[in-house]
């Protein structure tokens, strides 16, 4: 990225304020990165732990497969998802307040024994899968906005500030040999004019 500038004190002054801005902004980015870091590890390892508990359920309840051909999936169903928001490291989140589930009026003697079990089986996994998708859209947007922020930090860190210093570096040389040039001038036309005066 060039950075434009002219040839004069205020342009250095401009830069300068530009230079400082982005000095002080670096170590709050970069701690909001390696906060966003680590949120984004912790939803992830979050939505894991929801995804291996829904596995070792399912898998403990294999025994039962044969039986699940007699279930009636309409018996349960998820009716609502209530979810809530929250702020990480400023990036809103979405937060899980609650899982509503509908029931159909069923006959005990009419359905097999199990049936209630099996409600009940169907209702903690359809919160384990509810609650493992809150969490891994959690993560997603956590490391979107720590993508963003790392870009930034490397944005000010390897282009704006080493630009901005040079562009401080090349004004100053500039006025600096201009003010020498111009003491140069000025001894040049003193002694010519001592030594026209002799």
């Amino acid at each position: 990225m060039a950075i434009k500038f002219q040839y004069n004190k205020t342009s250095l002054g401009e830069l300068d304020k530009q230079l400082k801005v982005r000095r002080r902004a670096l170590p709050t980015i970069k701690s909001k990165e390696s906060a966003l870091r680590m949120e984004v590890k912790k939803a992830r390892a979050v939505s894991d732990g929801f995804r291996s508990e829904l596995d070792e359920l399912t898998t403990s309840h294999d025994y039962m497969m044969a039986l699940w051909g007699e279930f009636d999936p309409e018996l349960v169903r998820i009716e609502d998802v209530r979810l809530g928001e929250s702020k990480v490291a400023g990036v809103r989140v979405p937060t899980l307040e609650g899982v509503e589930f509908a029931e159909k009026p069923w006959d005990a003697f009419a359905r097999p024994a199990w049936t209630a079990d099996g409600v009940e089986l169907v209702k903690r996994i359809g919160r384990l899968l509810v609650e493992s998708e809150v969490y891994t859209r959690r993560s997603e947007l956590l490391d979107r906005a720590r993508r963003k922020t790392t870009q930034k930090v490397n944005l000010y860190e390897k282009v704006q500030i080493p630009g901005y210093e040079e562009a401080i570096l090349k004004i100053k040389r500039f006025l600096e040999d201009e003010e020498n040039l111009s003491k140069s001038a000025q001894k040049i036309v003193k002694t010519r004019q001592q030594q026209a005066a002799v």
